[in-house]
């Protein structure tokens, strides 16, 4: 590192530190390296860094801080304690790699494959066997007891027919006639003459009450029934008749 006498590395430091007019707190500041530590490699003291590793950092990071060339730093560490001790590579040449077992991921595809087989081969052989199974005897049950005849219902009598509540008449004029036909209450219906010929009907609650000018001139038919004349040619007469008698009274 120059003529003249060989400087030590604590020297080399501080010299080149003062020369850049820096202080030991500001160096720290800058290479984030404590002012013990610092102080320590410039008497030469480099029990402070806790090892040669730390040691050799130390002394780059100075050097590149302060211009100086930190392998020639280094170089001088190493000769001073002796050089450096062989490390994980020495002991370990890298040019072998160890080499690992390779982690094999299991095959989910053709494990599903394969439980999907399984499990169709089951289901078909599930429906092969209900379609060859042979159909359970049916007992049939034969009920021994004759079975008792159920009588008929009687038969119903029949509805007797419902009870007339009018009276039907129907008068045909063989000649001209007057006649007037009243109800059960008397109240007049009809009051008139018919032509020779013609006919008049009526429907009357209960009873009817006929009065005939002429009776020999007239045909009576009361509820479908005919009953001819009710008298004699030029005798005025009166005849009632009801629901349930058709006949004159």
């Amino acid at each position: 590192m120059g003529g003249g006498p060989q400087m030590s590395i604590g020297g080399t430091i501080s010299e080149a530190r003062e020369q850049r007019g820096l202080s030991v707190a500001d160096l720290s500041r800058r290479t984030r390296i404590r002012e013990a530590i610092i102080v320590a490699i410039e008497r030469d003291d480099f029990s402070a860094c806790n090892g040669d590793f730390y040691a050799r950092g130390h002394l780059r990071a100075l050097a590149r801080e302060l211009g100086l060339e930190g392998d020639d730093l280094v170089r001088e560490y190493d000769a001073l304690t002796g050089g450096p001790r062989p490390g994980v590579g020495a002991m370990y040449p890298i040019d072998k790699g160890i080499k690992l077992r390779e982690r094999r991921t299991p095959n989910w595809t053709l494990a599903m494959a394969v439980a999907l087989a399984i499990v169709a081969v089951f289901g078909v052989g599930r429906i092969m066997g209900s379609a060859i199974k042979a159909p359970e005897k049916q007992s049939v049950k034969v009920n021994s007891a004759p079975a008792a005849v159920k009588a008929a219902p009687p038969a119903a009598a029949p509805a007797a027919p419902a009870k007339a509540t009018h009276v039907t008449v129907k008068i045909t004029a063989t000649s001209e006639a007057w006649i007037q036909v009243r109800d059960a209450k008397k109240k007049r219906v009809f009051m008139g003459v018919i032509p020779s010929g013609d006919s008049r009907s009526f429907r009357i609650k209960d009873k009817a009450r006929l009065t005939f000018g002429n009776a020999g001139s007239v045909q009576l038919n009361v509820n479908g029934r005919d009953l001819g004349a009710p008298g004699r040619a030029g005798e005025t007469v009166t005849r009632t008749y009801g629901v349930d008698v058709p006949v004159p009274r």
